[in-house]
């Protein structure tokens, strides 16, 4: 006798896996009780075609182990990174706070940028109201604060002299009469810089250029 096979028996197979499935998440020392069954059950493998269940689950624990082991490498290698990081800001803090003039925070800060991230450009750049390109940027481009991406040839030209691949800018606004610097960072990579990026390290250059800056200027004044 044929079994006709419908949408409902397909319903009551797939609750049948789902009770099965259920209990032995449930019961996972089922095979203990029942060892020959274990032995019996076979799974296929994209490989090495049927195996037994037992094979199966070392193979998937050899996978797992395999998996955490990337993951420790992977967790290693941004720690690293991170503690370089935390120790490269340690001490670019240091040299800017000793600085005495606005022309030796702008050696150090190129200096030690290009040096540690290879970043093609660098610069402090002040706006003036009555320059409505740079307005433009101040006003759009970074009205969060910061900005991370790419620009247009010609906000490039403006900014850098030249063509870039992607840039980070910030806005200073130390307390003087001039009181809207941009902070600008550029690398021949299109894709180094982007708006998901974290800026934090953005964060705490900002409020130390307002420092260093709002001293410099009160100097002048």
């Amino acid at each position: 006798m044929t079994t006709v096979v419908t949408p409902e028996t397909d319903k009551v197979a797939a609750f049948d896996d789902q009770i099965i499935y259920e209990y032995l998440a449930d019961n996972p020392d089922f095979f203990n009780k029942y060892p020959e069954l274990l032995l019996s059950l076979r799974v296929d493998h994209q490989q090495r075609g049927s195996i037994s269940i037992v094979e199966r689950q070392q193979i998937a624990l050899r996978q797992r182990v395999s998996q955490l082991e990337e993951e420790i490498t992977s967790l290693m290698s941004i720690a690293s990174h991170n503690e370089r990081i935390f120790r490269f800001n340690n001490e670019l803090t240091t040299k800017l706070m000793q600085t005495q003039d606005h022309g030796s925070l702008k050696t150090i800060l190129k200096s030690e940028l290009k040096r540690e991230f290879n970043f093609s450009n660098i610069r402090l750049i002040t706006v003036h109201d009555i320059d409505s390109e740079l307005m433009a940027l101040w006003n759009k481009r970074m009205s969060q604060g910061h900005y991370l991406g790419r620009l247009t040839e010609n906000e490039s030209q403006r900014l850098f002299g030249s063509q870039v691949g992607s840039v980070a800018l910030t806005k200073i606004t130390p307390k003087a009469k001039c009181n809207k610097v941009i902070f600008a960072v550029a690398t021949h990579n299109p894709a180094h810089f982007h708006p998901e990026m974290d800026n934090l390290f953005l964060e705490q250059l900002q409020g130390l250029l307002n420092h260093k800056l709002s001293q410099f200027y009160a100097k002048n004044e």
